[in-house]
């Protein structure tokens, strides 16, 4: 999971498969409290998903300015970046 691409596509999956998200509802743009009905302990959840995924430490804070699936991405990509 090193590509923009892949973070997204690992996400999507994630989504649905933890939170029975209908994968056409994922997009970038797509808010993660409004538009895909997550909330604050899904994205807990969530959290700790994704820093199995990555094998990364993910401060919770770090999450808190998410509102996107393009945001996630973001965040991820930047924790992945980080030595």
């Amino acid at each position: 999971m090193k590509s923009r691409e892949d973070v997204y596509e690992m996400l999507v999956e994630l989504l649905g498969n933890m939170f029975e998200v209908d994968p056409a509802a994922i997009h970038p743009q797509a808010n993660l409290y409004e538009d895909l009905d997550v909330d604050s302990i899904d994205a807990v959840d969530l959290i700790v998903e994704l820093r199995a995924l990555t094998g990364r430490q993910i401060d919770p804070e770090a999450f808190k300015a998410v509102r996107s699936v393009g945001d996630v991405v973001d965040a991820v990509m930047s924790i992945l970046e980080q030595k």
